[in-house]
């Protein structure tokens, strides 16, 4: 099974919202580092992880569950996957609730099954211990950075710039912080706490800051975008119009 390494190397990624393994076997022979199969607003079901999963080879897979839920957390390590990503981490509290998911006894509450594809069906037993993603989106979130950071079993503070926008532009009297502000803090409680940092990015963002700031997990557009603008690429230039 593939697993990330932690280090302050680029590592680069993408979502996958259609839930094809095609798309997925297609993003994993493209060259990324990680792949994020995204379970919270992609199109797949859970049904759907397992196969694109087994069609990942050289990438770490990392699901992203909707809510924090126990038991498709452990199913999807049971699977395979390298490492989950939680969305809404706004406490410290909740980010070792999601450790716990994710861990064995006597550091979590995961059921232990050693016929599962995670050990090769039971031909082995050794697997590294998951990736978490602990997903910063709120104004909460960001105040109570370094607390997330400081957990241990979190490995990454990945910023949801969009839910982080709205709620910025939501509730203005509560946001200490502008966007820009609010990415220089998670940086800074990640650097502190010797955690790496990731952001959803666009084409257009200006990587080399990022990575100045001290981003290193950086994800690239998702499938459906990337899909999209290809095809708006192809289509508006023979109709005439700019692309």
């Amino acid at each position: 099974m593939q697993t990330e390494a932690r280090s302050s190397d680029l590592q680069l990624g993408t979502w996958l919202q259609t839930g094809s393994p095609i798309v997925a076997e297609l993003a994993d022979l493209s060259g990324f580092d990680w792949l994020l199969i995204d379970l919270e607003h992609g199109c797949g079901t859970e049904a759907a992880v397992l196969s694109q999963i087994q069609v990942i080879r050289h990438a770490a897979a990392i699901v992203r569950v909707g809510a924090p839920h126990p038991e498709l957390i452990a199913r999807s390590l049971d699977w395979g996957a390298a490492g989950i990503m939680v969305p809404m981490v706004s406490t410290a509290e909740k980010a070792a609730a999601c450790v716990r998911a994710m861990r064995y006894p006597p550091h979590g509450d995961r059921g232990l099954a050693g016929m599962v594809r995670a050990y090769d069906y039971g031909l082995h037993r050794d697997m590294p211990k998951p990736v978490f993603y602990a997903q910063i989106e709120t104004i909460e979130g960001v105040e109570n950075a370094r607390a997330i950071a400081a957990v241990e079993g979190v490995d990454v503070l990945f910023i949801g710039p969009m839910d982080l926008k709205l709620q910025l532009q939501s509730y203005p009297e509560r946001a200490r912080h502008d966007f820009a502000a609010c990415l220089r803090e998670v940086a800074s409680a990640a650097r502190e706490a010797g955690k790496a940092c990731g952001l959803l990015c666009r084409q257009t963002d200006d990587f080399s800051e990022l990575q100045a700031l001290g981003f290193t997990h950086l994800a690239i557009e998702t499938d459906i975008t990337l899909l999209r603008e290809s095809y708006r690429n192809v289509i508006q230039p023979l109709r005439g119009k700019k692309a």
